[in-house]
């Protein structure tokens, strides 16, 4: 629950309000790459490896029948043998980002989107406040952010072609 500045120079100083204390409240979630439907599971505590495991079942049961392929970037509580179990019972397929590359995840232009939108010199004098705007703008992205999301979650990734060095 931290303030984001946006840009900020002045002559004079300048107090920007934030709440006391630390609150967390953690978004982990899917987007379909082609129709941008997305699937989220939230807590206040953290999030490991049983909520990427929810997260799993959640995908499956949404689409029972559909083959799925799931891309994960490589957080140790993605990687290790429960999600792995997890994704083969539920016949998941899991595809692994390389190393340092952000970029390539779909779901990261979201929630850079998210905290343009929510979190930028915005104060929320509560908890739930802050909790229900992100949730919000979550709930709206088909609708409301459809438009404004169009540009930033398309498939166009700049690729090189094989070259001598």
């Amino acid at each position: 629950m931290r303030p984001f500045l946006g840009f900020l120079w002045c002559f004079a100083r300048v107090f920007i309000k934030a709440p006391r204390g630390r609150q967390r409240f953690n978004v982990l979630g899917a987007l379909d790459a082609v129709t941008h439907q997305l699937v989220t599971v939230t807590n206040d505590s953290y999030i490991n490896a049983l909520c990427v495991c929810h997260l799993l079942l959640k995908l499956r049961l949404l689409f029972p029948d559909d083959p799925l392929s799931v891309v994960l970037d490589n957080a140790r509580y993605q990687r290790c043998r429960l999600v792995i179990d997890a994704a083969a019972a539920l016949e998941i397929e899991l595809l692994f980002l390389p190393p340092y590359s952000p970029n390539l995840n779909l779901i990261e232009r979201l929630w850079k989107f998210v905290k343009k939108e929510c979190l930028a010199t915005q104060y929320y004098p509560a908890f739930d406040a802050f909790k229900e705007a992100i949730t919000s703008c979550l709930t709206h992205t088909h609708d409301i952010h459809k438009d404004k999301l169009a540009t930033l979650l398309t498939l166009n990734f700049q690729t090189f072609d094989n070259g001598t060095l």
